[in-house]
């Protein structure tokens, strides 16, 4: 990020597959909604509170925070989730990435189903938010943003492109996708239009670490792309993206925090993942929390 303000207005971005900035210009009731049925009433807060129970429940209800569950979605899987909180006391923004393969129980499911990822084409919105909740130790969310492949791939375009240094060659083809998938990008600098970002964006087979190597490199993407942007001018980006984005965010919502926003320095954002490791359970592949040093994780965001 460059220069000392964040944005015009609020603004902030999805990682993993996705590009969003939310300065909302206008009221949700004008987004171009793509999935009605998954998200119910838009106008609405989410109206996630604390756990009573939560060992943080003293950190998360003092705090002078806002909680904004971040997702991606294709063919109604949530493949990119993230909670971004922003401490509106110190101007911190600190965006948390929970692999969509997080083990999650749930009566009634089994298998794959148990994957944090499945909730929201198999129950909704709400369910999701308050799983996201239950794995971050009971954290409040009240608002959302939501935006799928198409809207990554028109606001890559309309940015012009996105550049970045891609790690290593991607290759991988699935033929029973809707519409088949292939991805086949060569390693190095180059600038990625949207049909190239989405292909690097859903490329998870061949980093070592796993799903938190993809999302390190989500990360980069998110950078660039956030830089880019700007380059491209803050007022026709947040147009690209407020006519992309599905979000209960409102006019008088973002100009409550506008003047927060304007503050917000170089270094005001920080990014982590949900700790935790990838597991096999019944031949499936998981990612189990570390509940331990999840809290921990939370505590040190709570406190900056």
């Amino acid at each position: 990020m460059k220069g000392k303000t964040f944005i015009k207005f609020f603004l902030v971005f999805l990682i993993a597959f996705t590009l969003i900035m939310i300065p909302v210009l206008k009221s949700v009731s004008d987004f171009n909604i793509f999935d009605t049925e998954q998200a119910g009433n838009l106008t609405e807060k989410l109206n996630i509170g604390v756990d009573a129970n939560s060992p943080l429940y003293a950190e998360y209800t003092g705090a002078d925070r806002i909680n904004l569950l971040m997702l991606g979605v294709n063919q109604g899987m949530t493949d990119t989730i993230m909670l971004v909180s922003w401490n509106l006391g110190t101007n911190q923004v600190d965006i948390i990435s929970v692999p969509r393969d997080t083990h999650y129980e749930r009566d009634g499911y089994s298998g794959a189903s148990l994957k944090i990822n499945a909730i929201y084409s198999q129950e909704g919105l709400q369910p999701l938010a308050a799983a996201v909740s239950d794995v971050l130790c009971g954290i409040p969310i009240e608002y959302y943003a939501i935006i799928d492949y198409n809207a990554i791939r028109k606001v890559v375009d309309g940015i012009g492109g996105v550049p970045m240094d891609v790690p290593m060659d991607m290759h991988y083809e699935d033929p029973y996708d809707t519409p088949p998938l292939v991805i086949d990008l060569k390693a190095g600098e180059q600038i990625l239009d949207g049909d190239k970002a989405i292909q690097f964006l859903r490329f998870r087979k061949g980093y070592p670490t796993g799903d938190y190597g993809r999302i390190e490199a989500q990360q980069e993407f998110m950078k660039s792309a956030f830089n880019q942007a700007i380059k491209h001018g803050i007022i026709d980006s947040a147009r690209l993206v407020t006519s992309n984005v599905q979000s209960n965010l409102t006019l008088g919502m973002v100009s409550k925090y506008a003047l927060n926003a304007l503050q917000l320095q170089e270094d005001s954002v920080s990014s982590y993942i949900c700790p935790g490791e990838a597991q096999y359970i019944d031949g499936l592949s998981f990612f189990l929390q570390d509940k331990e040093a999840t809290e921990e994780m939370m505590r040190q965001i709570y406190a900056s």
